[in-house]
C-alpha cells in the first residue's frame, strides 16, 4: 500500500520517516549554508520542508540537534582503499575534494567564523585550516592506525589547536 500523506495543522507530511528527516536535512543544510546559524528558526526549516516544527525536535531534538546533524560532515574514503598503495593519495584526494566541491551550498565552519565577526577573506583560511588539521589527525588515526595518545589529551591538544585556528 503506498504511503499517503497526511495534513498537520495544513502541513502536509509524508509517512515515511526516512524521507521526512531527509527533507528536514536538505532544507537545514540549504539554510544554515546560507544564513548561518543564528538567524534560521526551527519553524522556517519546518515550513520549507513541509513539515510541522514538532517533528524536526521529534528526529533531532532541537535546533542544535538539527544543526549538529545538518553539518555532519562524511568524506567516503572506504573505496579509496582498493587499488595499488602508489596510488592512494591519488584516490583519497579525490574523495576529499568530491566532498568539499560536490557538496551544495557554503561551508558551514566558513559561514560560522564570518558570522563570528571575520572578514570573507579570514574566515575562509581559518576554515580551511582547521580542515586540514582535522582531516590529517583523522587520517592519521583512522588511515595510518597511529597510536594518538590517551583520549583525554588528544581531545584537549586537539580542543586547543582548533581554537587556536579559529582564533587566529
Amino acid at each position: 500500500m503506498p504511503r499517503v500523506p497526511s495534513s498537520v495543522h495544513g502541513v502536509v507530511t509524508s509517512r515515511n520517516a526516512a524521507a521526512t528527516q531527509q527533507r528536514i536535512l536538505e532544507q537545514a543544510q540549504r539554510q544554515f549554508a546560507q544564513y548561518g546559524y543564528a538567524t534560521i528558526t526551527v519553524k522556517g526549516v519546518a515550513d520549507a520542508a513541509g513539515v510541522s516544527p514538532n517533528l524536526i525536535t521529534r528526529y533531532f531534538g532541537s535546533k542544535e540537534g538539527l544543526f549538529l546533524a545538518a553539518t555532519r560532515v562524511e568524506i567516503p574514503v572506504a573505496d579509496s582503499f582498493d587499488g595499488d598503495r602508489a596510488e592512494l593519495g591519488t584516490r583519497l584526494a579525490a574523495s576529499i575534494v568530491q566532498r568539499w566541491f560536490g557538496a551544495p551550498g557554503e561551508d558551514p565552519l566558513h559561514r560560522y567564523l564570518r558570522d563570528s565577526g571575520l572578514d570573507d577573506a579570514e574566515a575562509r583560511s581559518r576554515a580551511a585550516a582547521i580542515d586540514a588539521f582535522v582531516l590529517g589527525v583523522s587520517t592519521r588515526r583512522r588511515v595510518l592506525r597511529a597510536e594518538l595518545g590517551d583520549p583525554g589529551d588528544l581531545q584537549a591538544w586537539l580542543a586547543t589547536t582548533i581554537q587556536r585556528l579559529a582564533d587566529g
